[in-house]
């Protein structure tokens, strides 16, 4: 058994069973020890950001790590714009990174690079395997710090000669220890805020936004009549008819200080406290209005169900009937042109039960999320850490996950142009992934961001930057392509007859919206 069999075998004992991959001559010799050792669905993605988005996608809703297979410093290199997205997203990621043999680095080859150094900025756990004896060992530490809660990204170096080279055999990885428990006196500060007679606020974070734990949070908001907030970006929010009623706050900085201008109590669940996305001249970064008190109940790492359920016994919570949406399914679907309204009433209509929106239609997407609170229940996943082009990779990643359930790809056309590459995986892969492309033609968000920093209207240079035009970028055709079927929507007529298309193919589908 050689260093890469070893660690292959001590990924799978760590229940690490996918690979995204896209590789290089350094490893060649984990390539082979994935043919020879049973167990691993192997992914290949065409640019390695393809490859750690849908890592991301993945964990989001697997809820366990993935591998990723990573060509040296370069190929990393690559994939860091999505990893931002999925350490921003606390999601747990296994990089194995092929290096030169040890003995070759000393000589300066074109590909040498600083390997850790470029891994550590987005990486919580960074290690070079010295020995090929000490392969699996490494690896058993490197999944271990993966599923550190609520997840990190972990990046294991991989010398070539430490994995040619002979070795014991796997090892045990151990299990993940239990989330951290929320002190009895946060919950006391918490039970002090919702009862102090001021209007009240729970922010939620990462796992507060499902499961058990937004149950809670929903039955706390009916028995003290405080507003449940999610924060602007969540890495998986359970959404929809039947569940909490929870506002997003919004990006546009006057929009969320007007949803926070009278809360003067805002508890913290798996949520930092409010900051806007970028400043702007003359306006707050922090978001938290005068005269409110925060109160951070609990951490992203914490036992978030087990804090709010103590909340909520605290409260006398537990049997109060949860706030709830209710549904708002459409009877007729709306018509004529593109507006942002006809598309929240649109996908409010449409989107099928237990389906998983990935959103990275930006602009577009502001405007219809709060539309489809009443749509039939859904997972909602957003874009993290705002480095463009994790749509189409974290939507295939949430198809291996999950594949008996439809993915929606909700993805802007200037995002969608950094990771296209994806499609092809979606293809060969045979995904059930339906992309709606918002075409605008232009980074849209940008020619609104122009004027919200106070900069001047946009001239020939700044209009040449921001616009996707001369020529037009042919999503119809990128598609197929790339082997995905798809089709063009210039009205909501076309678009409700293409989007029931693209659900009703059990195999990847694009519809190009012309907005």
């Amino acid at each position: 058994m050689n260093g890469a069999e070893s660690l292959v075998r001590t990924l799978l004992n760590g229940d690490v069973n996918v690979c995204f991959a896209n590789p290089g001559t350094s490893e060649m010799h984990f390539v082979s020890a994935l043919d020879r050792v049973e167990g691993v669905r192997c992914i290949l993605g065409l640019f390695e950001g393809v490859v750690t988005g849908a890592a991301d996608g993945y964990y989001r809703m697997a809820g366990k790590p993935a591998a990723t297979l990573l060509h040296l410093g370069p190929g990393l290199g690559n994939g860091l714009a999505n990893l931002h997205n999925a350490k921003k997203a606390r999601s747990g990621i296994v990089n194995i990174v092929g290096e030169h043999a040890s003995y070759h680095i000393q000589h300066d080859a074109p590909l040498t690079a600083d390997i850790e150094g470029v891994a550590r900025p987005m990486s919580d756990w960074v290690l070079t395997s010295r020995s090929s004896h000490a392969v699996a060992a490494d690896g058993a530490l490197a999944v271990e710090a993966a599923r550190k809660a609520p997840g990190q990204i972990a990046t294991l170096i991989l010398p070539a000669d430490t994995a040619w080279g002979e070795a014991e055999g796997p090892t045990t990885v151990n299990a993940p220890a239990p989330r951290a428990h929320v002190a009895d006196s946060a919950i006391t500060d918490g039970v002090r805020a919702l009862t102090s007679g001021q209007t009240a606020a729970i922010l939620l974070g990462g796992a507060a936004l499902r499961g058990k734990a937004l149950d809670y949070a929903a039955r706390i908001a009916a028995k003290t009549g405080c507003t449940l907030i999610s924060e602007y970006n969540n890495a998986r929010m359970e959404r929809g008819a039947g569940r909490a009623v929870v506002k997003q706050l919004p990006f546009v900085v006057d929009n969320a200080l007007a949803m926070l201008k009278d809360v003067r109590q805002l508890l913290l669940v798996g949520a930092k406290s409010p900051v806007s996305f970028f400043a702007y001249p003359g306006k707050p970064s922090v978001l938290v209005p005068e005269g409110c008190t925060v109160t951070k109940v609990a951490g992203a790492e914490a036992d978030l169900e087990a804090a709010l359920e103590a909340l909520a016994d605290a409260l006398g919570a537990r049997n109060t009937a949860p706030r709830i949406n209710t549904p708002a399914l459409d009877a007729a679907l709306p018509t004529g042109n593109i507006t942002l309204d006809g598309l929240g009433a649109l996908f409010n209509a449409l989107i099928p039960d237990n389906a998983i929106i990935i959103d990275e239609a930006v602009t577009s997407g502001r405007a219809f999320t709060g539309a489809t609170m009443g749509a039939r229940p859904h997972d909602w996943l957003n874009i993290m850490g705002g480095s463009i082009g994790w749509g189409l990779p974290a939507a295939t990643g949430a198809a291996i996950a999950a594949p008996d359930r439809k993915v929606i790809a909700f993805e802007g056309d200037g995002s969608a142009l950094y990771t296209q590459q994806a499609l092809w995986t979606m293809a060969r892969e045979n995904l059930d992934v339906t992309v709606v492309i918002f075409a605008n033609r232009a980074y849209k968000i940008l020619i609104g961001e122009l004027a919200n920093v106070g900069a001047a209207a946009p001239g020939h240079n700044a209009t040449a930057m921001l616009t996707l035009d001369r020529p037009d970028p042919d999503w119809v055709s990128i598609a197929k392509g790339f082997g995905v079927e798809a089709g063009r929507a210039t009205t909501l007529d076309e678009l409700a007859v293409q989007f029931r298309r693209g659900l009703a193919t059990p195999g990847p589908y694009l519809v190009e919206l012309v907005m």
